[in-house]
């Protein structure tokens, strides 16, 4: 898979591996585990076994995940996102290799790992341990630590992803505003500042009309409400934005798509509105609109790596940083609940020491 020789291979490291580093195995651990119990599905502290882990050539100790949409999803059952129960949730994760069959990432590195199947049907970052194949690992940029890694998380290099798609279609600061779509949330919040920090003016997007001051604070130069994208049912509207990042989807995206200068551009990477898109061609044929969609779970581990790279140098995010929320896995429950309920905002990292 693309992106195995992201790491260095030390002489020593397979060796190393032969030699028995493997005191992990039957190790027991603490995991957030959901289970089906009389059709409702709730999640737990539970005491697991590193044997009953997933196949993978790397087993990682992870001290930080960070919280995603997805997560509440599969935490509540959702059959599109996990298939089977009981699965430990948590699509991030980051920590310290302890085992590595194949020498890279080498043991005592530290990793980041987010996308493919990782908290899907492979068992995610809400438990102390995580086994996975060698190509999910991103090597862990110089300067970072796991607890910064998962600030950003899957949130955040979704939101870099999508910065860097409008960038390589020519978006500058000079064309005028730029939106974004789902602001207070963890994807948009990144989005806002990063965007404020290339020097764009950034008209946040909400519903939550009290997180207003905080997304001021990120860098946002304006905050409407999302009644600014409610449906309309003309087929295009005055231009206002020269391009956008969209978080969630629907009725939003459909009508932020009419409201985008000519030759303008639009990221969209979120579904929280619905995954229905009701629209007409004219936005794209009359003035030119791009539309440009934004995957963060599949793609090469290389690109995965670049965005972590930008994020820890000239893309820092230092207001994210600073206003991210740490939890424990007792009160995992009730932030999962939160972001089903749209009532979560900002980042917020679980930290297994806690």
């Amino acid at each position: 898979m693309a992106g195995a020789q992201c790491f260095p291979e030390p002489e020593d490291s397979v060796a190393d591996n032969k030699r028995g580093n493997t005191m992990t195995t039957n190790s027991e651990f603490k995991a957030w585990r959901v289970e089906e119990r009389d059709g409702e599905y709730q999640g737990s502290e539970q005491t697991l076994s590193t044997a009953d882990l997933s196949e993978g050539e790397v087993l990682i100790r992870v001290s930080h995940s960070s919280l995603n949409y997805k997560d509440a999803l599969s935490a509540s059952g959702n059959k599109g996102v996990t298939r089977s129960f009981p699965h430990t949730p948590g699509i991030d994760a980051a920590g310290e290799v302890v085992e590595s069959a194949t020498g890279a990432p080498a043991v005592g590195s530290q990793v980041i790992v987010t996308g493919y199947d990782l908290g899907m049907n492979t068992d995610g970052g809400f438990g102390e341990y995580i086994r996975v194949p060698a190509a999910w690992c991103v090597p862990m940029p110089s300067g970072w630590d796991a607890h910064t890694a998962m600030i950003y998380g899957t949130a955040g290099l979704t939101a870099g992803l999508c910065v860097g798609k409008l960038l390589k279609m020519g978006a500058s600061p000079e064309q005028g505003k730029v939106a974004v779509s789902g602001s207070s949330g963890a994807v948009g919040s990144v989005a806002v500042e990063l965007l404020a920090n290339l020097g764009f003016d950034v008209v946040a997007i909400s519903g939550k009309a009290d997180h207003a001051d905080s997304l001021k604070e990120l860098g946002a130069c304006e905050v409407v409400g999302r009644d600014a994208l409610t449906e309309e049912k003309k087929p295009l509207l005055k231009p206002v934005f020269a391009n956008a990042v969209d978080t969630v989807g629907g009725t939003p995206l459909a009508e932020l798509l009419k409201q985008i200068q000519p030759g303008g551009s639009v990221s969209c990477c979120g579904l929280v509105a619905g995954p229905q898109l009701s629209t007409t061609v004219l936005p794209f044929i009359l003035r030119g609109v791009n539309l440009l969609g934004v995957d963060s779970v599949e793609i090469p581990l290389a690109d995965k790596q670049a965005v972590w790279e930008k994020f820890a140098g000239e893309w820092k995010c230092p207001k994210t940083e600073a206003s991210a929320r740490d939890i424990g896995r007792a009160e995992l429950d009730e932030a999962l609940k939160a972001f089903l309920k749209g009532a979560s905002a900002g980042k917020i990292v679980l930290d297994h020491g806690r």
